[in-house]
C-alpha cells in the first residue's frame, strides 16, 4: 500500500468516527447530552486534617435535587466524584452531573455547560485527519508544508486566545482590588509524596486557608502557589484579597497577580509570533 493508500485509510477511519459522533450529537444521543445536569449546594464544610492529602479536595456535604423525580439527595465528595473541590463555603453552588436515572453515580463539575454536546471525540477525530494531511503534505510535497500546517492553526488559536486571556486577567485583577483585604489563616498544610519513573521521591505541600469575607461568608480553600515557605506555614496569618462576586478567586499576594498578567501576555505574544514565524518560513522555503 502506498502513501496515498495509508492516508485514505487514515482519513476514512477517523472520518467515519467523526461522522458517527456528529450524527449522534445531532440526534442528542451522546452520553453527555443524555446526562442530567443540576446545581447542588454545599450544606456543610469540614476542615481538612493537617498533614492529610490534597487529592480528595476539601471535605463537604452537598445536596441536589433530581428534576425528574423531585427527590433530594445529600452526598459527600469522598472518594473520586469528578472535579476536586478546592474552595468551599456553606451555600456555594456546585455543578452536579450524572447519567439519567442514576443520581448515585454523580460527578462534580466546575462548568455544567462544558462538553454538553458530546463533541469531544468527533472533534479530536477531525484533528487527527488534519494531522494526517499535514504529514502527507510534508512527506510528499516537502517539509516546509509541515511548518505551514503547524503554523496556521497555531496562529489562529493564539490570535483568538490572547485577547480573551487579557480581558479575563484584567477582570480578575480589578475584582481583587475592588475592596479592602481581609485576614485569613493557614488552618492546615496538606502533604503528598510521589515517585517518578527514575525512583526519585518528591513531596508537595499545599496550604489550606480559611478567611471570612466582608459579607460574612467563611471560605476554606487550597492556596498552593502563593504562600511563602508552605512547608512551615501552618497557623500563619495571611492577608487575603478576593473577588466579592466569587470568593473562590482570591490571592494572598497581589504582586504575584501583576507578574502573572505580564507573564501571560508575554507567553501569548511569543506563542503567536512562533506561529506566524512558522508560516512565513514555510512559505518562503516552498
Amino acid at each position: 500500500m502506498g502513501l496515498e493508500g495509508y492516508l485514505a485509510l487514515w482519513c476514512g477511519v477517523f472520518g467515519t468516527v467523526a461522522l458517527i459522533g456528529y450524527a449522534r450529537s445531532l440526534a442528542e444521543l451522546t452520553p453527555a447530552q443524555r446526562a442530567v445536569r443540576v446545581m447542588g449546594r454545599i450544606k456543610q464544610v469540614r476542615e481538612p486534617r493537617h498533614g492529610s492529602s490534597q487529592r480528595d479536595g476539601i471535605p463537604v456535604v452537598i445536596s441536589f435535587q433530581d428534576p425528574s423525580t423531585g427527590e433530594e439527595f445529600t452526598v459527600t465528595n469522598d472518594d473520586d466524584h469528578g472535579q476536586r473541590i478546592t474552595a468551599a463555603w456553606t451555600g456555594r453552588e456546585i455543578g452536579v452531573r450524572y447519567p439519567r436515572g442514576r443520581p448515585h453515580a454523580y460527578r462534580f463539575v466546575d462548568d455544567l455547560q462544558a462538553g454538553q454536546r458530546g463533541l469531544g471525540w468527533p472533534n479530536f477525530a477531525v484533528f487527527l485527519i488534519y494531522v494526517g494531511l499535514v504529514v502527507f503534505a510534508a512527506i510528499d510535497w516537502g517539509w516546509p508544508w509541515a511548518l505551514i500546517g503547524f503554523g496556521v492553526p497555531w496562529t489562529v488559536n493564539g490570535a483568538w486566545y490572547m485577547p480573551q486571556s487579557a480581558r479575563a486577567v484584567s477582570r480578575r485583577v480589578t475584582a481583587l482590588n475592588s475592596q479592602p483585604p481581609v485576614q485569613g489563616r493557614v488552618i492546615a498544610v496538606l502533604t503528598d509524596t510521589s515517585t517518578d519513573s527514575d525512583g526519585d521521591t518528591y513531596t508537595s505541600h499545599t496550604p489550606v486557608i480559611a478567611f471570612t469575607t466582608h459579607e460574612g461568608t467563611t471560605v476554606t480553600a487550597y492556596c498552593a502557589d502563593e504562600v511563602p515557605d508552605p512547608t512551615n506555614s501552618y497557623g500563619r496569618d495571611v492577608t487575603i484579597h478576593y473577588d466579592p462576586d466569587d470568593p473562590a478567586v482570591f490571592t494572598p499576594n497581589l504582586a504575584s497577580e501583576d507578574r502573572s498578567r505580564a507573564l501571560d501576555i508575554t507567553c501569548g505574544t511569543v506563542a503567536l509570533l512562533l506561529g506566524v514565524a512558522a508560516v512565513v518560513v514555510g512559505a518562503a522555503l516552498l
